[in-house]
């Protein structure tokens, strides 16, 4: 199996440079992943490197904790894509799940959808802070909010990504959309394991040695 074509190939930590960045990018070209996740201040920067390359740019929206107001959610979203982000990754409003506040966190969604237009819009969840129902409920407000893909974590915050959750948001979501998984994803066992359960793209830092069939200690 090409894994290499599932693969945002991640780089998000707080203290990641601009060496760090170009050399997430020649990997990305190299191996012909999916896309390369950065940081919204690198979408202009990697949109550059990757251009030709047939790579897209994924950047991240209210990340990693999802509580920022709307507004500066879909303004944040905007200005990625005008920098010319080609996919979107969002925290939904985790607070408002939890609390039932479902109209305002659907408000949230939507809000971004319409910030990116046409752009792919991937929704975290953040699978680890919320029960199975809360996780459904998840996946049904961003199938309403016209969301591309469900994604499962941050990978920042008390868990990644596991292959059960990942069942369960494909079966809670319309055929036409797909379930991200990330967060934990370091070789090419877990790999093949979330896409068995049904993911259809993989968030990780550890893309090169997952293609290379090694085992990684990142982070992400």
């Amino acid at each position: 199996m090409n894994l290499a074509k599932y693969i945002d190939h991640t780089v998000l930590a707080a203290d990641a440079t601009k060496e760090k960045i170009e050399k997430l990018c020649n990997e990305a070209k190299s191996a012909h992943f999916a896309s390369v996740c950065v940081n919204s201040c690198w979408v202009s920067y990697a949109k550059e490197l990757l251009k030709g390359s047939g790579v897209n740019v994924c950047t991240v929206v209210g990340f990693p904790l999802g509580a920022m107001s709307t507004k500066a959610k879909a303004e944040e979203a905007a200005i990625a894509v005008s920098d010319g982000a080609d996919e979107i990754d969002m925290v939904i409003n985790i607070g408002y799940l939890k609390g039932g506040m479902y109209k305002e966190c659907l408000d949230d969604i939507k809000a971004v959808r319409e910030a990116c237009s046409s752009k792919v819009l991937k929704v975290i969840i953040e699978t680890c802070l919320l029960s199975d129902e809360e996780k459904v409920k998840a996946c049904e407000l961003s199938a309403e909010a016209k969301a591309d893909f469900v994604k499962t974590s941050t990978g920042f915050s008390t868990g990644g990504a596991k292959k059960e959750d990942v069942a369960l948001m494909r079966r809670s979501i319309p055929s036409s959309m797909k379930v991200k998984a990330s967060g934990g994803i370091r070789n090419r066992e877990s790999a093949l394991e979330m896409i068995e359960a049904g993911a259809e793209r993989l968030g990780c830092s550890s893309g090169m040695a997952i293609i290379a069939g090694e085992d990684s200690n990142a982070s992400y």
